[in-house]
């Protein structure tokens, strides 16, 4: 059973990543993907090898060492326990990628290559993807947006503020500059 359930994990999470990476813009991807929940089959796969031995597992957790935990992971049990741990919180990190990236209006050429790294290493996704989000907001700085009004607060010293009302655009610009 253990090494069957070690070959199910991936597969029961791939549709979701497959989804996020593959068809980004798709309304049914976003609602896929809304939910936490998405996790449940990763995280059912890890209980169901993990509670038949919670006394040992338990006790490693309590007091790790290295030679414990070594051990654990060293049954196949413990290896395909962890495994299906990883499958559901790389899974989970993948969808607050997705979600936080399709809310900054991230372009899904720079994420979905992002998001196959998170796959395989998901630290290494999450540190690309949260350097790529500090780099976009450095750049975006400059700009603001407050209730349908886009605010610019130029190089120039002036202040430019653009509204959409109606189907019409209103825009003012403010000159602060040389004491104006």
């Amino acid at each position: 059973m253990t090494t069957t359930l070690f070959s199910l994990v991936f597969w029961l999470a791939a549709p979701f990543w497959a989804a996020m990476i593959l068809a980004p813009h798709r309304v049914w991807t976003r609602r896929l993907v809304a939910s936490p929940w998405i996790v449940l089959p990763p995280l059912l796969v890890y209980l169901a090898l993990m509670l038949p031995h919670f006394p040992q597992f338990f006790a490693a957790m309590l007091r790790p060492d290295l030679a414990t935990l070594r051990e654990i992971l060293g049954d196949d049990w413990g290896a395909a326990a962890i495994w299906a741990h990883l499958i559901a919180f790389d899974l989970f990190i993948g969808r607050w990628i997705y979600l936080d990236s399709r809310a900054r209006s991230v372009s899904p050429l720079l994420v979905s290559p992002i998001l196959f790294v998170t796959i395989l290493l998901s630290p290494i996704g999450l540190l690309s993807y949260l350097a790529v989000r500090e780099l976009m907001s450095i750049t975006t700085r400059g700009s603001a947006r407050l209730d349908g009004v886009a605010v610019d607060l130029g190089g120039d010293g002036g202040i430019a503020a653009r509204s959409r009302m109606e189907g019409q655009t209103d825009q003012a610009h403010f000159g602060v500059q040389d004491g104006q």
